[in-house]
């Protein structure tokens, strides 16, 4: 059989499981089943079922997810978000926008200990909502900003995300996270340039400034931000100076966090335990569909699909641009059916070949696909962080996808600037591993 029939057929097999509501886990193993059949009596599926999934899953690489996400899930019960609207609030009164930034420069501190696009939301619009409404700030910019900005869990580092493509991708954890920290700063940068260019054209729906406090007294209010900023700190220099590898920060970084929940005396044994158990269900879900991804690219791997591909594509002439321009259009595609973990997994032993033919440094595409995810987790009708305020804001699904439909747009023109100045990525990368 040709081997576009081969491919045609398991991507045939794959949709129909989905749409069935088949675990995304067990379709994937299922069509990397099928697909060893396609090989021949030579290789038996079930034994490439056990090495493969054994192999991925005791990687030592691994260890760092579980640990990322319980250092999310500890601050997530804290009252961290409190805090950071208090001691940001003060410094924002004469910036264009005011009180809305909180909402970009909270999104940005909080992802950058969480790793989570959808708690990095929940935690910030816990507060923050409430706090803009009371002072009459516009309900749909607040929402628009909140959703866009919750995205910064993701690519500001420790990122899952960015954990699960280095696996897939097989690059260096470290690297990648070294390479979100400059592109994580533009996008919250032209986040915050949108927010004050809407004030600016439209000062009627800006409350008036509130009065401003002394130095003394701001300094008084951000004083509860310090042992957050050290944390962070803490992890970007380990990483920038290669002190700790990516797993060892993450038992550094929930460390802090359980230091921090003590500071905040949040530190309970149920509260200890929720967070346990919360990170453990999360690990669990992701480590299965690792599984069966694992699984899939093995047999795509042995029915020559991908090279295949990668070969055509190769053939086909596009330039680097014009193939970034139709990828960016599939994952956007995607992003309106499936969650960021799916379509990292689903995508990467397709997706790489055709990559690496085109010349891309692959620490630079994941850095890449992290910003298509966040286009998907702001896309309806599968977007995580529209969800999290459709529910916690009690507005319909259209009024909150209508809010954030800017802040898309602003992803949109991020993967086009890092497209064409890729130096944005790989400057920390290459400052911390040279060739």
């Amino acid at each position: 059989m040709a081997l576009l029939e081969i491919a045609l057929l398991l991507l045939l097999l794959l949709t129909a499981l989905l749409a069935g509501g088949v675990w995304i886990a067990i379709a994937l193993m299922a069509c990397g089943f099928a697909g060893m059949m396609f090989v021949g009596g030579a290789v038996p599926p079930g034994a490439v079922l056990a090495t493969t999934v054994w192999g991925n899953s005791a990687s030592w690489t691994l260890a760092a997810l579980p640990l990322f996400i319980w250092m999310g899930e500890i601050l997530f019960r804290t009252r961290l978000s409190e805090e950071m609207f208090r001691g940001l609030a003060p410094w924002l009164n004469r910036i264009p926008g005011r009180l809305m930034h909180v909402n970009v420069l909270a999104c940005g501190i909080f992802g950058s200990v969480s790793g989570s696009s959808a708690a990095t939301t929940a935690t910030v619009a816990k507060i923050a909502l409430p706090e803009l409404k009371k002072r009459g700030y516009d309900e749909k910019v607040s929402l628009g900003s909140l959703a866009g900005a919750g995205t910064l869990g993701i690519l500001i580092p420790p990122s899952i995300m960015m954990v699960i493509y280095a696996v897939q991708a097989n690059v260096s954890i470290i690297q990648v996270f070294l390479a979100g920290f400059l592109p994580g700063l533009l996008v919250m940068f032209l986040y915050s340039g949108y927010i004050a260019l809407w004030s600016l054209f439209n000062p009627a729906k800006t409350p008036p400034a509130e009065p401003s406090l002394s130095f003394r007294e701001k300094l008084r209010q951000s004083a509860q931000l310090i042992p957050m900023m050290l944390l962070i700190i803490l992890v970007f220099v380990a990483l920038l100076f290669g002190l700790a590898t990516a797993t060892e920060c993450a038992a550094w970084g929930v460390m802090g966090s359980l230091a921090i929940a003590w500071w905040h005396g949040m530190l309970s044994w149920p509260s200890f335990f929720q967070s346990v158990m919360g990170a453990t269900r999360v690990t669990c879900m992701i480590m299965l569909i690792l599984a069966g991804a694992s699984y899939m690219s093995t047999s795509m791997a042995y029915t020559g699909v991908p090279q295949a591909l990668a070969t055509w594509v190769g053939e086909m002439g596009l330039s680097p641009y014009a193939l970034i321009a139709a990828l960016t259009v599939m994952y956007i595609l995607l992003g309106t059916a499936l969650d960021g973990i799916s379509m990292i997994v689903l995508t990467t032993a397709v997706v790489i070949p055709m990559v690496k033919a085109a010349g891309f440094d692959l620490v630079w595409f994941g850095i890449f696909v992290v910003l298509v995810v966040e286009m998907a987790e702001v896309s309806p009708p599968v977007g995580f962080n529209l969800f999290v305020l459709q529910t916690m804001s009690g507005k319909d699904s259209n009024f909150v996808a209508r809010a954030s439909l800017p802040f898309f747009f602003l992803l949109v023109l991020a993967v086009v600037i890092i497209t064409v100045f890729p130096s944005i990525v790989m400057v920390l990368p290459r400052m911390a591993f040279p060739a």
